[in-house]
C-alpha cells in the first residue's frame, strides 16, 4: 500500500522537482490531503450533521451552549487527526527512530496547540469579523499547515541522532 502510495504521489513531482525536494513534495501532497480531509469534514459536521445549528449540552466544565462552528472544528479535528497521523508516520516521515507513543503524543501535542488557535481564530473570524465559517476555516487550514510542517519535521518525527 505504501509503494502504490508513493508511486502515485511521485507521479506527480517532476513539474515540481526544480522547486521542492521529493520529501517536501511528499510532505505538501500529504499535508495537503490531511488539510482537505479536515476541510471536508468541517462542512460534513457542521452543515449535515449540525444542520448549522448550535448545540445545548448538560455536562460539568462545559458550556451550556456550544456554537455549531465550535464543535464541527472539534469533529473535523479528530478526523483529520486520525487520517493525518497515519500519512506522516507510515507514508512520509518513515526515517523517524522515535517510538510510535512518543510520535503520536507529539503529534497530538502540536494538533492541539493547533486546534487551540484555529479556535481562537475561527472565534475571531466568524463572530468578530462576521466571516462564513467553512471559507474561515479553509483560510485558517492553510496558515497552519505552514507552521506545522516544520514542527512536524523537526519536532514530532524527527531522527535522533546517535552519539
Amino acid at each position: 500500500m505504501r509503494k502504490s502510495l508513493i508511486k502515485l504521489i511521485d507521479f506527480f513531482y517532476p513539474p515540481f522537482s526544480r522547486w521542492l525536494p521529493i520529501h517536501t513534495f511528499r510532505y505538501i501532497v500529504s499535508g495537503g490531503s490531511t488539510a482537505l480531509c479536515g476541510i471536508i469534514s468541517y462542512y460534513i459536521a457542521y452543515n449535515w450533521i449540525l444542520h448549522q445549528e448550535n448545540v445545548q449540552v448538560d455536562f460539568p466544565f462545559l458550556p451550556k451552549l456550544i456554537t455549531g462552528h465550535s464543535l464541527a472544528l472539534v469533529i473535523s479535528t479528530f478526523a483529520s487527526f486520525l487520517w493525518g497521523f497515519t500519512l506522516n508516520k507510515y507514508l512520509i516521515f518513515t526515517k523517524s527512530n522515535l517510538k510510535g507513543r512518543v510520535q503520536m503524543f507529539r503529534y497530538a501535542a502540536v494538533m492541539g496547540i493547533n486546534l487551540g488557535l484555529n479556535f481562537a481564530m475561527l472565534k475571531y473570524m466568524v463572530e468578530g469579523l462576521h466571516f462564513y465559517p467553512s471559507i474561515s476555516q479553509a483560510f485558517i487550514t492553510i496558515t497552519l499547515s505552514l507552521c506545522s510542517y516544520f514542527l512536524q519535521k523537526h519536532f514530532t518525527f524527527r531522527v535522533k541522532k546517535h552519539h
